[in-house]
Formats: structure tokens, sequence, C-alpha cells
């Protein structure tokens, strides 16, 4: 009985105490530690010190935007302009049924790539003040005569322009406000002279034009 009994002791006798630690192993592990956020710390450090430029770079990079191509240039006519508006001018005798070049863009053209030029055509220039008139014959395909006119109205100079001669004809003078384009020989056919005065049904250039300026 007493060996049956001994045999069949209760489990929470014999409970085993928990194994303790070797007090000498503490420092070690310790020191491991401390060695182990030293060497994650340098390794943050290093990381941080090559992230950082990127980021920065990064932050300063902007994509390369390619410039518009120019504009055309659309300096240069390329063609004749559409009929201008026009006015009767009286000369003498005679009458011409002149268009009007009032805008720098419709004095650049005049006459350049007309071919249809006749004794009905007539093409007056008018300019904002008065200078050394200056035109050429660039782009047209038929010759011309001009009358360089002053402010009053009255024609100054009378000249031949060749077909596509890129020599300016100058005027003699820097009194010259108005210039009158019409067919080769127009002038001399219909006996046109320098000294003539030029008028519209509203009176002289200047009243016309710039009113009692």
């Amino acid at each position: 009985m007493n060996r049956l009994l001994n045999a069949v002791t209760p489990f929470w006798v014999e409970r085993k105490s928990p194994p303790k630690m070797h007090i000498h192993l503490l420092p070690s592990l310790v020191e491991k530690g401390r060695c182990f956020r030293q060497t994650v710390a340098v390794k943050f450090i290093k990381y941080s010190i090559l992230v950082l430029p990127a980021i920065v770079l990064a932050g300063c990079w902007k994509p390369a935007v390619s410039s518009p191509p120019p504009p055309p240039d659309n300096s240069v006519p390329t063609q004749a302009q559409p009929k201008l508006q026009t006015m009767p001018l009286f000369i003498g005798a005679e009458t011409l049924d002149a268009e009007l070049a009032l805008t720098p863009r419709e004095q650049e053209t005049g006459m350049m790539f007309r071919t249809n030029v006749t004794d009905e055509s007539a093409m007056l220039f008018v300019m904002q003040q008065q200078s050394r008139a200056s035109f050429w014959m660039t782009n047209c395909p038929v010759s011309l005569s001009a009358a360089y006119i002053g402010p009053d109205g009255v024609i100054e100079e009378i000249h031949h322009f060749e077909k596509n001669d890129c020599v300016p004809v100058v005027a003699t003078n820097d009194n010259i406000q108005y210039v009158l384009e019409v067919n080769d020989g127009w002038f001399q056919r219909h006996n046109i002279n320098p000294g003539m005065f030029i008028r519209t049904y509203k009176g002289s250039l200047q009243q016309t034009f710039f009113g009692n300026q």
C-alpha cells in the first residue's frame, strides 16, 4: 500500500523551479544590445547621407520642356493683296479711281504680285508724316510710274519703277507724304507733270485724310 501511494504521487508535489539565468551572461547580452543599436544608428546615418541628396535633387529637378518652334515669318508678303477700298482722285482733267493703302501692311504689299495692271489701275499710299520716300519693286512683275506728292497734294517728283527692281527709288527731298502708283507711262500719256495739284471730292489730300490739322 505504501509502495502504491509512493508510486502515485500527485503531480503538484514535484514542481520544478524555472532555470536560473547565470549572472555572468547579463553583461554580454547588454553589450550585444548596445552594439546592435550602434550598428543600426550608423547604417541609418549612412543611408540618410546617400538618400538625402537624391531627395533634394529630385525636388529641384524639372523635366526638360522643349521650346515651341518659332512662328512662321509672316513679315514678307507672299501673294497679291485683295483690292483695297477706292476713292476718286482728280488730277487736272483726269480722274483716277485709286485704291487706298492706309495701313503698314497694305503699304508694304502695295502692287506686289499683280499682273493685271492697266491704265485704270492706281494706288495711293498715305503716310502718317512727311519723309524722304523710298520705294522699290521687289515681287512686282509689271513696271509702274509713281508720283511723289507733298503734304499739300502737289506732285513733287515723277519716277519710273522698273519691274522686280529691288533698288530703292529715293525722293530728292524729305517733304513727301503721299505716293501715287499707276501703270507705267500713265502720267506722260495724260500730260500730268510735277507741280500739278491732286484733290478728292472732300478737298485737298490733307483735308481728306487728316482733317484741318
